[in-house]
C-alpha cells in the first residue's frame, strides 16, 4: 500500500475498490482498526490539535475525503489520487456487508435519525445483519458501557456519526474495548442518508463544490469552517509549495 505525507497527515494512495479490498482483509484479520479520512477541515484541526494529528497518523488506513486534498496533492507534486469520500465508502460498505454477511453497528446522531438510517438500509438490503444501533447523545461516564455493549453485539463494522475531533478521539480511546475489526467515523452521513441534510448534486461533487452546497444550507454555522477554514487550508498549501521550491 502506497502512503504519502501531505500537510501534516499521511494519506493512502488508494482507489475506492482498493480501499474496500483492504477493509475486507482487515475484517478477516479481526484486529481492531480505526479508519480515518482527511479533508481541508481535518488538516486545519490537526494543525491545532496535536492529539488529533497523532490519532490520524497512527491509523493504518487514511483516505482522501475532500476534493481539496486531491487538488493539494496535484499542486504539491504528488501522484494523482482518487477521492474516496467518507459517505460513499459508508454506503459501499453497507452494500458489501449485506453481500458478505458482515454485522454492522450504527452509533451517532439523534435517535430518530439513526433509527431512520437503520430502517432505510434494512429496506434497501434485506440480508443486511444489523448488530445494533445507538444515538450519539450520552455522558462521558457512559462511554465504557457503550463500548462494551458494542463489543457484545459482535459487530464487524461500527459506523460512528460524530463530528471531529470527538469521533476520532472516542474511537481511539475505546476501539480495543469494542474489539470490532473495523471502526469508521462517518461524521454527518447519517443525517444525509435520513434526508435531514441534502447532499450536493453529482456535478457539484465532481468539480469540488460540495462544501459550498453544504454552506448554503447552514451559512451561519458553516461560515467559519468553510470560508475561514478553506482560506487557512489554501495558505498551508501555498506555504508548502513555496517551501518545496526553495528547498529545490
Amino acid at each position: 500500500m502506497t502512503r504519502t505525507f501531505l500537510l501534516g497527515s499521511y494519506v493512502d494512495m488508494l482507489t475506492m475498490q482498493e480501499t474496500l479490498n483492504r477493509i475486507d482483509a482487515i475484517i478477516h484479520i479481526g484486529k481492531p482498526v480505526q479508519h480515518v479520512v482527511i479533508n481541508a477541515s481535518k488538516i486545519n484541526l490537526m494543525a491545532e490539535n496535536k492529539e488529533l494529528a497523532n490519532i490520524v497518523n497512527m491509523s493504518p488506513l487514511i483516505n482522501a475525503d475532500g476534493q481539496s486534498i486531491v487538488w493539494a496533492m496535484k499542486i504539491l507534486g504528488h501522484e494523482a489520487q482518487e477521492r474516496v469520500t467518507g459517505i460513499d465508502l459508508f454506503e459501499n460498505l453497507v452494500r458489501n456487508s449485506a453481500e458478505k454477511g458482515y454485522r454492522v453497528y450504527y452509533f451517532g446522531a439523534t435517535e430518530e435519525v439513526v433509527q431512520e438510517v437503520v430502517h432505510l438500509h434494512q429496506q434497501q438490503y434485506p440480508m443486511l445483519k444489523i448488530a445494533g444501533y445507538r444515538n450519539g447523545y450520552f455522558e462521558e461516564a457512559e462511554s465504557e458501557n457503550i463500548a462494551m455493549t458494542i463489543r457484545q453485539s459482535k459487530a464487524d463494522i461500527v459506523f460512528v456519526a460524530f463530528s471531529s475531533p470527538k469521533k476520532e478521539q472516542w474511537i481511539h480511546m475505546y476501539k480495543d474495548t469494542m474489539g470490532v475489526p473495523f471502526v469508521m467515523g462517518v461524521g454527518g452521513s447519517f443525517d444525509v442518508i435520513a434526508g435531514v441534510t441534502k447532499r450536493a448534486p453529482r456535478w457539484m461533487q465532481k468539480i469540488g463544490l460540495e462544501w459550498f452546497y453544504r454552506f448554503i444550507q447552514e451559512p451561519k454555522r458553516m461560515f467559519r469552517r468553510y470560508f475561514v477554514g478553506n482560506l487557512s487550508f489554501i495558505w498551508k498549501v501555498l506555504k508548502e509549495r513555496w517551501f518545496t521550491e526553495d528547498v529545490r
